[in-house]
């Protein structure tokens, strides 16, 4: 093909992709009143799944803290006059190109894979997969799990009870965006992991030997996402965390020795 030629597949391609994210986009915006009120808000009733599930592990563990979900319920404000419509709108995009983004990359895939040798192509079929895969894992730990955790502990702590809480609509939608896709982006840590290991930088051996350091930073991530004393909310965000480091291992392989040092092993 002439450089003219794949300036045209090229174009293709975008075109591609800008349609699938203006269909998701438009597709998402006409949902959006719907997810909103059953999805996007669910977290901040006292039924949320996941608040429900507390209750009943506290309640059969006597030592835990109390966890109860009656009377919790969080009401946004909305303090911007055109700020509705900017949310309503900056939503359906961020929701579109996280769900259209599969599609997309295989759009860009299509357009690249005539140049990559068989190696490569099964290689980079491999780390699709597994990047989409994890990927939406994180989401889904972060709005079942992180998100819900880290606004019950913030939206009832108070510095003062003379001072109430009233939890904007935008300080709402920045802390879930945010939330969510940052576990999205932190569990492609084994699409990583497998990337510098088939490039011989790391090696399964380093999980092992700083396993114990990896809790204590993991511990100290899980800390900071759910600032909060109580040791139970505080393993629910460090569990996937270190399970996350442990299946990341898996995809690397162990150090080549070389055969002088097998050999003194061996005997």
């Amino acid at each position: 093909m002439s450089f003219w030629e794949h300036l045209d597949v090229l174009r293709s391609t975008l075109i591609k992709i800008i349609g699938v994210l203006v269909i998701f986009t438009v597709g998402f915006f006409l949902a959006m009143p719907t997810l909103f009120d059953k999805v996007i808000l669910a977290p901040c009733r006292g039924d949320f799944w996941l608040y429900r599930t507390f209750e009943r592990i506290t309640q059969g563990i006597p030592f835990l803290p109390q966890f109860t979900t009656e009377g919790f319920n969080v009401e946004l404000i909305n303090i911007k006059l055109a700020s509705q419509l900017f949310i309503h709108m900056s939503a359906s995009f961020w929701l579109a190109l996280v769900f259209s983004f599969p599609l997309m990359l295989y759009f860009i895939w299509d357009f690249v894979k005539p140049a990559l040798y068989d190696n490569e192509v099964r290689g980079a079929r491999k780390a699709f997969v597994v990047g989409n895969v994890m990927f939406f894992i994180g989401v889904a730990v972060g709005y079942f799990v992180v998100f819900p955790v880290t606004l019950r502990f913030l939206a009832d702590y108070q510095v003062s009870e003379l001072v109430p809480n009233q939890i904007s609509l935008d300080s709402y939608m920045d802390t879930f965006l945010m939330l969510i896709f940052m576990l999205g982006v932190v569990f492609e840590l084994p699409l990583l992991a497998w990337a510098l290991g088939a490039a011989g930088v790391l090696h399964r051996e380093f999980f092992g030997k700083y396993r114990r350091h990896a809790i204590v930073a993991l511990l100290i991530v899980a800390a900071v996402i759910t600032p909060t004393s109580d040791p139970f909310t505080l393993c629910v965000v460090f569990l996937p965390l270190y399970m996350l480091y442990e299946v990341s291992a898996l995809f690397v392989k162990p150090e080549k020795r070389p055969s002088s040092e097998r050999t003194v092993v061996e005997k």
